[in-house]
């Protein structure tokens, strides 16, 4: 049988005052392992809370939320110095082929005008057609 949709949610903490803490401590242990209830133990005739009897699952996600986030952190910034040395040894790569590129072009450019005529239209628009590699 499913438990009720409103069975998931943890119930409201309770405040008890110090004294009945130490008196009742086996039951609000209990009461906190069974039905995660958070138990906030007061002063007496003080109502702002000074500690908490939480589950052990939810104290536990949180540690462990802490070191998540840490090694997340750590793991990340690895992963950003990796990913900066990457793109500079492509920049560094491509900007090398690129000079290479535009070497051999100038070459090829300097022999297609040293053999066709003067005016060749072929030249003419091969050049049109190539004229954002020739510009640097």
């Amino acid at each position: 049988m499913a438990a009720p949709a409103l069975a998931d949610r943890s119930p409201q903490p309770r405040a008890l005052p110090l004294r009945e803490v130490r008196t009742r401590l086996t039951q609000v242990i209990a009461l906190a392992e069974l039905t995660d209830t958070v138990t906030l133990v007061t002063r007496d005739g003080d109502p702002r809370p000074v500690a908490a009897v939480v589950p052990a699952a939810a104290a536990r996600t949180a540690a462990q939320a802490r070191a998540d986030a840490e090694r997340l952190a750590a793991i990340s910034a690895g992963w950003s110095r990796r990913l900066e040395e990457l793109r500079r040894q492509s920049s560094r790569r491509h900007a090398a082929e690129r000079r290479a590129l535009v070497e051999a072009l100038a070459e090829v450019w300097a022999e297609l005008e040293r053999r066709a005529p003067a005016g060749d239209p072929a030249l003419a628009r091969l050049r049109a057609a190539h004229a954002d590699l020739l510009r640097e």
